[in-house]
């Protein structure tokens, strides 16, 4: 387990499974990190709808209950998986501007949708 960098050509799908595998309640926190803003927390365990990823306009969003969080030009998504599934998903913005979603309890996704069959080993 651990962090994995996942190859572009995969965002788009690989952010439908997860949302896909979302079920009713599942909490997550939003966190944005900036040299210029230091750490804010947008959102704290409010229940996530999923993300979504259009490479046709390069855009990446984090939708949680009453928050729609939109990353423009993403340049890299990191996961965070532990051995009970995703903890984690870290986007990281052209401008270096960091977001941090973190989910209360792991996703557990099925086998094939768990490990892309492109990823970069991060960590």
């Amino acid at each position: 387990m651990g962090v994995q960098r996942l190859v572009r050509a995969d965002w788009q799908s690989y952010c439908e499974r997860i949302s896909r595998g979302i079920s009713a309640g599942q909490r997550a926190e939003l966190e944005v990190v900036s040299l210029d803003i230091g750490d804010h927390l947008e959102a704290r365990w409010l229940p996530i709808l999923g993300l979504v990823y259009e490479p046709k306009t390069d855009l990446l969003e984090v939708a949680l209950e009453g928050v729609d969080h939109l990353v423009a030009h993403p340049r890299e998504m990191l996961v965070e998986t532990s051995t009970r599934g995703i903890v984690g998903v870290e986007i990281v913005a052209d401008d270096d501007v960091r977001r941090i979603v973190r989910l209360l309890e792991p996703l557990s996704l099925s086998p094939r949708s768990h490990s892309p069959a492109r990823t970069l080993r991060e960590k």
